[in-house]
């Protein structure tokens, strides 16, 4: 493919049914509404010189390159700034207009450096292409008066360098900044000849409040700002649209290459989850894929004790199947099983759970999603019928009160957090509920109404307040209850009840009673009200009633089934939606249909020709206990790392070190790869081919900008691994694998390849009813029917805390790192956080005479780590936060086995806790990273 240059029509499209037509140089053009001058021509095929404008920034009509004629107008009026008007005549290239076009670039070029051959954006500069465009031949004004030529460039980012000698002070990247980030971290300073774009106070970029969203960067015209890789490298050649592999959002992009190397990622306009935005870890940090550290060869060895032996493919899938058979005839059919991941492609966790039903024999099959969402899975099941957000992601545009609870979207799911930060900016009301003050509380121009800043392990008890609130108060939608939902009385009865109250519950949940019912009535007064949540929800031991009591809330205020409402889980990981849509947990096949539903089970058997269990199989924690007992004894591992991720991890370590056979398959000998016999490499996004499905249901191409690196696709390894243990499996291409998918998943019947290439994406569900699938669901009638409401009973977590461990630990994530570290440590994100800290109040470093950037040590009942500490009110007194990027840290050493009630899902945001300075002894080498976990249980 040809480097792809996307159209830019100059100003933003406007919505509306009414229209207006124009006359642009002779040409007749009809479009909405309020339509610029500009976007008209240039839907016409007129082009329109332009440096200040762009069609992702409102009109701004700075530069004054764009100046048109308009029958009946005095003057040059701005074509970007002017709208349509019904039977306008315009001219745009008249002797007037061209005289001033010249003039104008005249002016900027003789304040810019002449160095176009050697500049690094030639060929790829709008002020070059502009200068073209007006015919400019000369330049009558020297370069001996003042100008800017000598200002020195600010090379503090890791990824591009800002040089204000080129600045042409456009305001494109100010706009950027704030109009699509909302980040306002850059502003024009001074006036006049004096503008200059500026970083906050002055200061250089990498110590100002930019996020390095890569927006700015995007929107300059010129070579200002301009990424380290196309210096380094040179302009793109050729490109690909494809996916995200970090959060769950999916953002789509161009993968923009020279020759068979990648230069830049750059947020595809047309990408229906980002619409041309992206944040660092998108943008910038794809570096891991070609980091010295990929393991590119399969490796054995017969004991953990024993050297690594790199062996070529056949010998690896014949190692993994033959011991695998022979665990099973030693230890029976159900010894052996497999966890997926949520990074891989649906076609690749497809293919894993089918190899582990039909080949392995058994449905111990489980995915990472088991201690994320796995929780939403089951209460939006028993409510709304549908494992699934409600909304697309343009929904919140239509919102007028919106629910944060248990996520941190500027830092998790940047992206949505910029569409959701315009949105505030619009007007739309926030209530934030989270022990932890995150910016969404306060930011730049965004300022949550209210911030419940609730105690780690009470959702259910906040949320049946608020539905108290609406109960009693008589806000419920009692017109969208009767007609659609059930089971209404016997809840409304149950959160009535006075131990329900904002007053009764404010000893569990800290958060004041008249805070709590203004909340309550903001929501359920609100035209539109929209809840989004996070792992502060789900990672709970009540996770799944959390889910639950929000969906009662949002059916009894009517907030489902249209634009700007809903009930939205936040998912962590690019695929978990798509690892759980594809049957990875060991009671369900794809589309979230039990194993043990006969009709359902006979279809899979037709197809695959394999007589199919109707027991569920092992869960993750079930099958590390079962390990330690002796019962379980192989385990695949696609594409996780259990061994830092999962909780209580000397629990996992010693599971891990009963079993006789760990086969790993990742991109780097990770932490569970310690505890291999078998290590598999892996694929990175860039050479796969496949579907991510992202957070909203929109399952979006996944295209390989290169082959893999490692000789072989990692579906094809799976087959090859079924078909030497015995149950052949083959496919020629993953459209083939999709295609299977397809066949025996109703959500999925109507997804093809050929679909998502001519729609961009597509929202399950797609099939008969819904040809080009489902932005918004439960419209008419929920999938189950009625919604159903269910009680939701507070039941206090396990994990107390004690004078031993005193304080309460919660965990989360951070911008610039994504989840266990595995990728962004290999990048130079490392530059934003290079260690995992631990956050906590002043009063609690006080008394224990902890000082901001001291070694401490976080304690458990379970086991002890090292790490810094950093001061701040933030967090309560007596709640401590960190986050788990570095396995250095392994802040999973400390948290314990506490689950949710129904999936298991692990209590991570609930550990009781000591912290005290570290021993000298522990921290004298600890250098700048810290000195490391103590993996000893204490107690």
């Amino acid at each position: 493919m040809t480097l792809l240059k996307e159209p830019d029509h100059g100003t933003p499209e406007r919505a509306g049914e009414a229209t207006v037509t124009v006359e642009v140089d002779g040409q007749s053009v009809t479009v909405p509404e309020g339509t610029s001058v500009m976007r008209a021509a240039s839907l016409a095929g007129v082009g329109i010189p332009k440096l200040c404008a762009t069609d992702s920034l409102d009109a701004f009509g700075s530069c004054r390159l764009c100046v048109v004629e308009i029958d009946g107008r005095k003057g040059t009026p701005a074509s970007c700034t002017t709208p349509c008007a019904d039977g306008m005549r315009v001219s745009t290239q008249t002797p007037k207009v061209a005289k001033l076009r010249q003039g104008v670039m005249e002016l900027y070029i003789s304040d810019h450096p002449l160095d176009c051959l050697t500049c690094p954006a030639n060929g790829d500069c709008e002020l070059q292409d502009m200068a073209g465009v007006v015919g400019l031949r000369q330049v009558r004004y020297g370069q001996d008066g003042a100008n800017h030529l000598d200002a020195q460039p600010d090379v503090s980012n890791p990824y591009f360098d800002f040089d204000p000698a080129k600045c042409i002070a456009c305001s494109r990247c100010v706009r950027a900044c704030g109009e699509v980030q909302g980040t306002f971290a850059l502003t024009i300073e001074g006036r006049g000849f004096d503008s200059k774009v500026s970083p906050g106070a002055g200061e250089l970029f990498q110590d100002s409040e930019c996020v390095s969203c890569g927006a700015c960067v995007q929107a300059c015209p010129t070579s200002t700002l301009q990424e380290r890789s196309v210096v380094e490298l040179g302009m793109p050649t050729r490109s690909v649209i494809t996916t995200c592999a970090y959060c769950g959002v999916g953002c789509s992009f161009k993968a923009e290459l020279r020759g068979d190397e990648l230069v830049r990622m750059v947020p595809y306009k047309d990408g229906g989850a980002n619409e041309g935005h992206s944040c660092v870890k998108g943008r910038f940090a794809f570096g891991y894929a070609s980091h010295p550290d990929r393991q590119l060869k399969p490796m054995v060895r017969d004991s953990v004790n024993d050297p690594w032996r790199e062996v070529g493919w056949d010998e690896a899938i014949t190692t993994v199947a033959t011991r695998m058979r022979a665990i099973q005839d030693r230890h029976g059919p159900n010894s052996i099983g497999a966890i997926s991941s949520s990074r891989c492609t649906n076609e690749e966790v497809y293919v894993v759970q089918k190899m582990v039903r039909a080949a392995f024999g058994n449905n111990n099959i489980d995915t990472c999603a088991r201690v994320c969402h796995s929780p939403t899975g089951y209460g939006l099941k028993q409510t709304f019928g549908e494992s699934a957000g409600t909304q697309d992601f343009r929904s919140v545009a239509e919102a007028d009160v919106i629910v944060v609870i248990g996520a941190n979207p500027t830092d998790a799911h940047p992206v949505f957090a910029s569409r959701m930060k315009k949105r505030l900016r619009e007007g739309a009301r926030l209530i934030v509920a989270d022990p932890r003050r995150i910016e969404l509380v306060r930011s730049p121009h965004i300022e949550a109404a209210h911030h419940l800043q609730l105690q780690p392990s009470t959702n259910v008890a906040l949320i049946n307040s608020m539905a108290h609130v609406v109960v009693t108060e008589d806000l419920v939608d009692r017109e969208f209850v009767a007609a659609r939902c059930e089971n209404f009385d016997q809840w409304a009865e149950f959160v009535a009840r006075p131990e329900n109250s904002p007053e009764a519950t404010e000893g569990i949940t800290g958060v004041p009673a008249a805070e709590l019912r203004a909340a309550a009535r903001l929501y359920a007064e609100a035209p539109n009200g929209a809840i989004y949540y996070g792992l502060g929800v789900t990672e709970h031991s009540q996770g799944s009633t959390m889910v639950m009591g929000m969906a009662n809330l949002a059916m009894a205020c009517g907030n489902l089934g249209r634009d700007g409402v809903g009930v939205n889980p936040l998912r962590g990981q690019n695929n978990v939606q798509g690892s759980c849509d594809m049957g990875s947990f060991p009671h369900e096949f794809t589309g979230y249909r039990h194993v043990a539903d006969e009709a359902v089970r006979h279809v899979f058997e037709e197809l695959w020709g394999r007589e199919l269990l109707a027991e569920p199989g092992l869960r993750i924690p079930n099958m590390f206990d079962a390990a330690i007992d002796g019962a379980f004894r192989g385990l695949f591992v696609h594409g996780e790392d259990i061994a830092q991720s999962d909780p209580n991890l000397q629990h996992v370590t010693s599971a891990l070190e009963a079993m006789e056979l760990v086969v790993v398959q990742d991109l780097f000998l990770n932490e569970t790869a310690k505890f291999a016999h078998v290590f598999l490499p892996g694929a990175s996004f860039l050479e796969k081919d496949g579907t991510f499905t992202n957070a909203e249901r929109r399952v979006n191409r996944v295209r390989a900008v290169m082959p893999p690196k490692t000789g072989r696709h990692e579906w094809q390894i799976v087959c090859e691994i079924a078909t030497a243990m015995g149950y052949p499996m083959d496919y020629d291409h993953p459209s083939s694998i999709m295609a299977e998918i397809a066949q025996v998943t109703p959500t999925f019947a109507g997804v093809t390849y050929e679909l998502i290439d001519k729609l961009g994406s597509v929202q399950w569900p797609c099939n008969e009813a819904a040809p080009e699938g489902t932005p918004t669901m439960h419209a008419e009638e929920f999938v189950r029917g009625k919604g159903n409401f269910v009680v939701t009973t507070y039941v206090p977590t396990n994990e107390r805390t004690t004078s031993r461990y005193p304080l309460v630990l919660t965990t989360g994530r951070i911008l610039s790192q994504y989840n266990v570290g595995a990728q962004t440590r290999r990048t130079r994100n490392v530059a934003w956080h290079s260690e995992d800290l631990l956050e906590l109040h002043p009063h609690d470093a006080e008394v224990r005479g902890i000082s901001d950037g001291d070694v401490v040590t976080l304690a458990s009942r379970v086991g002890a780590t090292t790490l810094r500490a950093q001061v701040s009110d933030r967090m309560p007194p007596g709640v401590v936060y960190t986050t788990f990027h570095h396995p250095v840290t392994g802040a999973n050493v400390v948290t314990t086995e506490n689950s949710d009630w129904a999936t298991n899902c692990p209590e991570y945001k609930v550990t009781a806790v000591q912290v005290g300075l570290a021993h000298p002894l522990e921290s004298e080498h600890a250098g700048p990273a810290v000195a490391g976990r103590i993996t000893a249980a204490v107690d």
